[in-house]
């Protein structure tokens, strides 16, 4: 007698297509010549280096290395931040020129510059991106006499 043994076994299920595996990080790119945007606040200092096309190679701040509180806004809390980046930049992507874009009005604006020379990356120009407000909106209230 033949026994019929698709009625005995647990139903297959059928599974989902599997998506598209996750990419990794991207591998480290060569990039001799690039940008350093520096955004000085009052409270915090931002460095972050660019290819030309502004892609982000790697940044930090004044509050990822350490310094918490009043210290963030610190020229010399700038300086270490930018010596960091410059280092990073240099080593792991060998860029040599950067063009400087500095943003804001804080402490961190010169040393941050300077961290950057002093690393042994030339440094072809440097543009003051600060926003400046000219005008504005007409503010509320009656007209003054």
């Amino acid at each position: 007698m033949a026994e019929d043994t698709s009625v005995n076994q647990a139903p297959e299920v059928e599974q989902a297509p599997v998506a598209a595996a996750k990419r990794g990080k991207k591998g480290k790119r060569i990039v001799q010549a690039g940008e350093v945007h520096i955004q000085a606040t009052f409270n915090n200092t931002i460095v972050s280096v660019t290819d030309k096309k502004g892609e982000i190679l790697t940044a930090s701040s004044a509050g990822a290395n350490g310094f918490r509180g009043s210290k963030k806004g610190t020229a010399y809390a700038a300086q270490i931040t930018a010596e960091k980046v410059a280092e990073i930049a240099k080593r792991d992507h060998g860029m040599k020129t950067v063009d400087v874009f500095v943003k804001g009005i804080g402490l961190g604006r010169d040393s941050a510059i300077r961290a950057f020379s002093t690393q042994g990356i030339s440094i072809n120009s440097i543009t003051d991106k600060t926003p400046i407000a000219h005008g504005g909106c007409r503010p509320k209230g009656e007209r003054k006499p």
